[in-house]
């Protein structure tokens, strides 16, 4: 199991290498002046911009840059926000324990309802409950989060009046609530506030079923599929023929092995969240990764792109990585072909 693990850390060694290339050529080519976007009319001064340039070390050849990047990663440097002068780690998980948050709670719901609906359907399979829910499915797949977002906040919150239209908190009413480390769930929760921690929740609501619908559906088919393909396996006749119950059948025999493929689903679209989630938080201004990338790349401020996307890939990977040794845990033979 060691060696497997070893090998898959050592397949990320180059991943990481291109992933520094990309994004240190590509926000570079992005049109615009990081000193203009900065300081405006004073930019007229060319002395000024020149200091400007210095002090971010904008100055030097881009062989230099690039080298001063990754040598900063290495030693654990993220190096500093260009508007803020922040860290840019401390910056990053102020705003990664949201998106985190909320990626959470969307994957919760996608493979509690995903996997309920794709067992009932493979249990019904050729019923008019199987075509409903797999149409229902295909339907939730279909449908994008740009119209979804809209479409949950006019009927649950604006027209039945349930739900917080945006943010994670309402501020005006919790004026003194604050994350803590972060979360804005644990900040409510440790508050002395009544009704601090509800408010918060239902902040996460639409959001959370925003981001959840396209990973629900493909859990779902995933799911149906995985266990007709095991329900027709010989072992499985075999129990039914030694008259094994079908409950029994189902959870011992049917859904261990079925798990493979789902396991596999449901972590691969907990990264689908993570990178997918800068859309949700736009529309619901959610205090994320995703919004302070998206507010980084608009302002050029090559630190937070850089690094911020850096990290991100990181978290990726990692749930990738975890992925596979579950892999490796669930089925033996995964890790010994490997």
């Amino acid at each position: 199991m060691l060696l497997y693990i070893l090998r898959r850390i050592l397949i990320l060694i180059p991943v990481y290498i291109g992933l520094t290339l990309s994004t240190f050529t590509l926000v570079r080519m992005v049109p615009g002046d990081v000193v203009e976007v900065m300081m405006g009319e004073k930019v007229a001064d060319p002395v000024l911009h020149a200091q400007a340039l210095q002090r971010l070390g904008l100055d030097q050849p881009l062989p230099v840059q690039y080298w001063n990047y990754v040598s900063g990663i290495l030693t654990g440097d993220f190096g500093t926000t260009f508007r803020t002068r922040t860290p840019v780690l401390e910056d990053f998980f102020l705003h990664f324990i949201p998106t985190v948050e909320l990626a959470l709670c969307a994957i919760a719901i996608a493979s509690v309802v995903g996997i309920t609906l794709g067992i009932t359907a493979a249990l019904r399979r050729g019923t008019w409950l199987d075509y409903t829910l797999m149409s229902g499915a295909l339907a939730g797949y279909s449908m994008p989060i740009y119209l979804l977002g809209p479409v949950l906040t006019g009927i649950f919150a604006h027209y039945l009046g349930l739900l917080p239209v945006s943010g994670v908190i309402s501020v005006a009413q919790f004026l003194d609530v604050q994350p803590k480390y972060g979360s804005w769930l644990l900040g409510s929760l440790m508050s002395d506030q009544p009704g601090a921690f509800t408010n918060v929740a239902k902040h996460f609501i639409l959001p959370s079923v925003a981001l959840s619908t396209i990973p629900l559906a493909m859990i779902a088919r995933m799911t149906r599929s995985a266990i007709l393909e095991v329900l027709g396996e010989d072992y499985v006749r075999t129990a039914r023929a030694k008259g094994l119950s079908p409950r029994r059948i189902i959870l011992v025999h049917v859904m261990r092995n079925a798990l493979i493929t789902v396991v596999t689903v449901v972590g691969l679209q907990m990264a689908t969240l993570m990178a997918g989630a800068i859309l949700t938080e736009t529309i619901f201004n959610w205090p994320g990764v995703g919004n302070w990338l998206l507010d980084g790349f608009f302002t050029r401020d090559y630190p937070i792109v850089q690094n911020g996307i850096l990290l991100v890939a990181t978290a990726l990977i990692f749930i990738s990585l975890m992925v596979d040794i579950l892999y490796g845990v669930i089925n033996p033979r995964i890790r010994h072909a490997s």
